[in-house]
């Protein structure tokens, strides 16, 4: 099911359940109740509890918004240091040239068709991927320069390497969800009690008030969605995040899409 289709869901759900909760609490009420003001320390108490869920729900955006970034930053590292590698090959003979961008694109063909769908799924990296850039590290740490621009290219091949393998164990150690249980469990309560509070101020039936009520809650529920959905550094679905990979690599990721 898409995350758009569960986003309209939830909200749909959400708006229709606070909305016959007036409903219905309006019918129940008593005829003598005054429905037109509110005690104080309602209001007090109400505009408290939604500030400080305010605060906690922009600290959960900012904390998730930030690990993505981290996340996304690793890949263009992890990218971008074997497409230099690929590149800084061609002073090599044609024989060494080719079999190290072949093991490259062994590797990069291995991290787009079989690591990422295990890191969406929540699943560790496959250790086939370690053990395909060792082989890279070794093959390239074996072959001895013939001259002085193999002499110069040497070194760089090596640090690019070694900065793919540094970005590579970035990535797979920042897979998991980035907020704690404890903090989701704070976020869903809040949210549940802040939504509540709708019906401490005495709304009445009103298309405003019913109308409010209804956009107040839908905007409750797609900022949980939205933190829920970064919650996942590589993303919840495909390999969209793999972008950095399929734009250096372009004929790799046309044939994996065949």
């Amino acid at each position: 099911m898409s995350e758009w289709l569960v986003l309209a869901i939830a909200m749909a759900l959400v708006c229709a359940l606070v909305l016959a909760m007036t409903v219905i609490r309006h019918r129940r009420v008593a005829d003598d109740e005054d429905t037109s003001e509110t005690p104080d320390v309602i209001e007090y108490m109400t505009m408290m509890v939604g500030v400080v869920y305010a605060i906690v729900l922009g600290l959960a955006i900012a904390g998730v918004w930030e690990a993505r970034g981290a996340a996304e930053d690793s890949v263009r590292r992890e990218a971008q240091s074997l497409y230099e590698v690929t590149q800084r090959a061609d002073v090599y003979p044609a024989p060494v040239r080719d079999r190290i961008r072949g093991e490259v694109d062994a590797y990069v063909s291995h991290t787009v068709n079989v690591d990422w769908p295990r890191l969406v799924s929540g699943r560790e990296a496959s250790p086939e991927g370690a053990q395909l850039l060792g082989r890279l590290r070794t093959d390239v740490t074996h072959q001895s320069p013939a001259n002085e621009l193999q002499a110069q290219a040497y070194q760089p091949l090596l640090d690019q390497i070694a900065a793919a393998d540094d970005a590579r164990h970035s990535r797979t150690q920042s897979d998991e969800s980035t907020l704690p249980s404890v903090v989701w469990v704070g976020l869903l309560v809040g949210g549940v009690v802040t939504i509540g509070l709708i019906f401490t101020l005495q709304i009445r039936r009103s298309g405003r008030e019913l109308l409010l009520a209804g956009l107040f809650s839908a905007l409750i529920v797609f900022l949980l969605f939205m933190v829920w959905s970064f919650d996942a550094p590589y993303g919840r679905d495909g390999t969209d995040s793999a972008g950095a990979f399929q734009d250096l690599f372009p004929a790799l990721s046309v044939t994996a899409s065949r």
